[in-house]
Protein backbone atom coordinates (compact mmCIF):
# COMPACT_ATOMS: atom_id res chain seq x y z
CA UNK A 1 0.00 0.00 0.00
CA UNK A 2 1.69 3.57 -1.63
CA UNK A 3 0.88 6.18 1.46
CA UNK A 4 -1.62 7.81 -1.42
CA UNK A 5 -3.73 4.61 -1.26
CA UNK A 6 -4.01 5.42 2.85
CA UNK A 7 -7.57 6.16 3.90
CA UNK A 8 -7.97 10.06 5.30
CA UNK A 9 -9.82 10.40 8.16
CA UNK A 10 -11.49 13.88 9.33
CA UNK A 11 -12.58 15.04 12.71
CA UNK A 12 -13.99 18.14 13.65
CA UNK A 13 -10.78 19.49 14.11
CA UNK A 14 -8.31 16.75 13.22
CA UNK A 15 -7.05 15.26 9.72
CA UNK A 16 -5.84 11.68 9.87
CA UNK A 17 -3.30 11.08 6.79
CA UNK A 18 -0.57 8.43 5.97
CA UNK A 19 2.60 9.34 7.20
CA UNK A 20 5.09 11.12 4.81
CA UNK A 21 8.57 12.38 4.44
CA UNK A 22 8.51 15.60 5.14
CA UNK A 23 6.46 14.68 8.53
CA UNK A 24 9.67 13.18 9.55
CA UNK A 25 11.40 16.37 11.81
CA UNK A 26 8.80 16.72 14.44
CA UNK A 27 8.92 12.85 14.83
CA UNK A 28 12.51 12.86 15.03
CA UNK A 29 12.48 15.63 16.89
CA UNK A 30 9.64 13.69 19.67
CA UNK A 31 11.71 10.36 20.07
CA UNK A 32 14.69 12.20 20.56
CA UNK A 33 13.10 13.84 23.61
CA UNK A 34 12.62 12.43 26.80
CA UNK A 35 8.80 12.94 25.98
CA UNK A 36 9.51 9.25 24.43
CA UNK A 37 11.10 7.30 27.36
CA UNK A 38 7.68 5.32 27.77
CA UNK A 39 8.55 4.26 23.93
CA UNK A 40 11.95 2.61 24.07
CA UNK A 41 13.10 6.18 23.64
CA UNK A 42 15.54 8.60 23.43
CA UNK A 43 16.31 6.97 20.26
CA UNK A 44 19.33 8.15 18.54
CA UNK A 45 19.13 9.63 15.02
CA UNK A 46 19.19 5.65 13.24
CA UNK A 47 17.21 4.68 15.48
CA UNK A 48 14.39 6.99 15.13
CA UNK A 49 15.08 6.93 10.96
CA UNK A 50 14.27 2.99 11.63
CA UNK A 51 11.16 3.40 13.52
CA UNK A 52 9.80 5.85 10.99
CA UNK A 53 10.98 3.66 7.83
CA UNK A 54 8.76 1.15 9.78
CA UNK A 55 5.79 3.23 10.77
CA UNK A 56 5.76 3.70 6.95
CA UNK A 57 6.40 0.35 5.59
CA UNK A 58 3.59 -1.35 8.30
CA UNK A 59 0.81 0.22 6.19
CA UNK A 60 2.17 -1.90 3.60
CA UNK A 61 2.81 -5.29 5.37
CA UNK A 62 -0.43 -4.99 7.60
CA UNK A 63 -2.75 -2.73 5.37
CA UNK A 64 -3.12 -0.48 8.67
CA UNK A 65 -0.63 1.37 10.54
CA UNK A 66 -0.39 5.09 12.64
CA UNK A 67 -1.76 8.11 11.00
CA UNK A 68 -0.41 11.48 11.19
CA UNK A 69 -2.76 14.01 12.90
CA UNK A 70 -2.89 16.98 10.68
CA UNK A 71 -4.23 20.36 12.13
CA UNK A 72 -7.70 20.87 9.74
CA UNK A 73 -7.28 24.19 9.36
CA UNK A 74 -3.22 25.20 9.12
CA UNK A 75 -2.06 21.28 8.44
CA UNK A 76 0.10 21.65 11.31
CA UNK A 77 1.11 18.24 12.86
CA UNK A 78 0.43 17.06 16.09
CA UNK A 79 1.57 13.50 16.61
CA UNK A 80 0.46 10.04 15.45
CA UNK A 81 -2.44 7.65 16.20
CA UNK A 82 -3.73 4.66 14.52
CA UNK A 83 -2.80 0.69 14.85
CA UNK A 84 0.50 -1.21 15.58
CA UNK A 85 1.05 -4.77 15.14
CA UNK A 86 4.81 -5.25 14.97
CA UNK A 87 6.42 -8.92 15.28
CA UNK A 88 6.21 -10.30 18.22
CA UNK A 89 3.22 -8.17 19.39
CA UNK A 90 0.46 -10.62 21.28
CA UNK A 91 -2.68 -8.80 19.88
CA UNK A 92 -3.22 -5.80 17.47
CA UNK A 93 -2.73 -2.97 18.74
CA UNK A 94 -3.97 0.95 19.25
CA UNK A 95 -1.35 3.64 19.80
CA UNK A 96 -0.62 7.35 20.09
CA UNK A 97 2.05 9.99 20.33
CA UNK A 98 1.82 13.90 20.59
CA UNK A 99 4.14 16.22 20.46
CA UNK A 100 5.62 17.20 23.66
CA UNK A 101 4.53 21.02 23.08
CA UNK A 102 1.45 20.09 21.64
CA UNK A 103 0.05 18.14 24.75
CA UNK A 104 -3.12 18.48 26.60
CA UNK A 105 -5.37 20.21 23.98
CA UNK A 106 -7.57 16.63 23.22
CA UNK A 107 -6.22 15.98 20.21
CA UNK A 108 -4.94 12.09 21.11
CA UNK A 109 -8.30 11.57 22.51
CA UNK A 110 -9.86 12.86 19.28
CA UNK A 111 -7.63 11.67 16.97
CA UNK A 112 -7.63 7.79 18.11
CA UNK A 113 -11.28 7.67 18.84
CA UNK A 114 -11.51 7.98 15.10
CA UNK A 115 -8.88 5.35 14.35
CA UNK A 116 -10.53 3.00 16.60
CA UNK A 117 -14.29 4.00 14.88
CA UNK A 118 -12.40 2.76 11.11
CA UNK A 119 -10.42 -0.29 12.50
CA UNK A 120 -14.05 -1.23 13.88
CA UNK A 121 -16.22 0.09 11.45
CA UNK A 122 -14.08 -0.56 8.03
CA UNK A 123 -11.67 -3.17 8.64
CA UNK A 124 -14.10 -5.44 10.91
CA UNK A 125 -11.78 -5.61 14.23
CA UNK A 126 -13.35 -7.15 17.08
CA UNK A 127 -11.17 -5.88 20.09
CA UNK A 128 -7.48 -4.04 20.26
CA UNK A 129 -5.15 -3.45 23.30
CA UNK A 130 -2.90 -0.54 23.94
CA UNK A 131 0.34 -1.63 25.37
CA UNK A 132 1.28 1.05 27.59
CA UNK A 133 4.51 1.47 30.92
CA UNK A 134 2.75 1.31 33.99
CA UNK A 135 4.64 4.75 34.95
CA UNK A 136 3.28 6.43 31.64
CA UNK A 137 0.23 8.01 33.43
CA UNK A 138 -0.77 10.13 30.98
CA UNK A 139 -1.38 7.79 28.52
CA UNK A 140 -3.37 5.02 31.25
CA UNK A 141 -5.92 8.23 31.80
CA UNK A 142 -6.53 8.29 28.08
CA UNK A 143 -6.83 4.90 27.66
CA UNK A 144 -9.71 4.54 29.96
CA UNK A 145 -11.35 7.54 29.12
CA UNK A 146 -11.54 5.88 25.80
CA UNK A 147 -13.35 3.16 27.84
CA UNK A 148 -10.19 0.84 27.88
CA UNK A 149 -9.85 -1.55 31.08
CA UNK A 150 -6.71 -3.08 32.56
CA UNK A 151 -6.37 -6.68 31.78
CA UNK A 152 -3.98 -8.53 34.06
CA UNK A 153 -4.60 -11.93 32.02
CA UNK A 154 -3.46 -11.08 28.63
CA UNK A 155 -0.53 -11.71 27.08
CA UNK A 156 2.24 -8.53 27.49
CA UNK A 157 5.24 -7.42 25.12
CA UNK A 158 8.08 -8.18 27.75
CA UNK A 159 6.17 -8.53 30.86
CA UNK A 160 7.17 -4.74 31.53
CA UNK A 161 3.84 -2.84 29.97
CA UNK A 162 0.63 -2.68 31.03
CA UNK A 163 -2.12 -4.50 29.12
CA UNK A 164 -5.36 -2.06 28.24
CA UNK A 165 -8.27 -3.68 26.48
CA UNK A 166 -10.32 -1.65 24.53
CA UNK A 167 -13.93 -1.94 25.11
CA UNK A 168 -16.04 -4.10 21.66
CA UNK A 169 -17.34 -2.54 18.78
CA UNK A 170 -20.83 -3.33 20.15
CA UNK A 171 -20.13 -1.68 23.36
CA UNK A 172 -19.18 1.78 21.29
CA UNK A 173 -22.29 1.44 19.38
CA UNK A 174 -24.53 3.53 21.65
CA UNK A 175 -24.99 4.22 25.36
CA UNK A 176 -22.87 6.37 27.89
CA UNK A 177 -19.11 5.52 27.28
CA UNK A 178 -19.89 6.76 23.47
CA UNK A 179 -21.86 9.78 24.70
CA UNK A 180 -18.95 10.62 27.58
CA UNK A 181 -16.01 10.50 24.91
CA UNK A 182 -18.09 12.89 22.23
CA UNK A 183 -19.04 14.79 24.56
CA UNK A 184 -15.40 15.13 26.06
CA UNK A 185 -14.00 15.52 22.58
CA UNK A 186 -16.88 18.43 21.84
CA UNK A 187 -15.66 20.22 25.12
CA UNK A 188 -12.22 20.31 23.50
CA UNK A 189 -13.12 21.82 19.96
CA UNK A 190 -15.52 24.37 21.88
CA UNK A 191 -14.83 24.51 25.47
CA UNK A 192 -17.18 26.35 27.70
CA UNK A 193 -14.16 26.63 29.98
CA UNK A 194 -10.32 26.28 30.35
CA UNK A 195 -9.61 23.98 33.75
CA UNK A 196 -5.58 24.73 34.32
CA UNK A 197 -3.60 22.26 36.42
CA UNK A 198 -4.49 19.17 34.17
CA UNK A 199 -2.86 18.82 30.86
CA UNK A 200 -3.75 15.74 29.82
CA UNK A 201 -3.52 14.46 25.69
Amino acid sequence: MSTANIPTLETRRLVLRGPEPGDYPNFKATFASYRSRFMGGPLNPYETWMLYAAEIGHWNIRGYGMWMIHDKATDETYGMAGGWFPAAWPEREIAWIIWPEKAGHGYALEATHAARRYFYDELGWDGAVSYIDPKNLDSIRLAERLGAAKDHDAATIDGNDAVYRHPSPETLKSGQLIDGIELEISHYCDPLFKPKGFAID
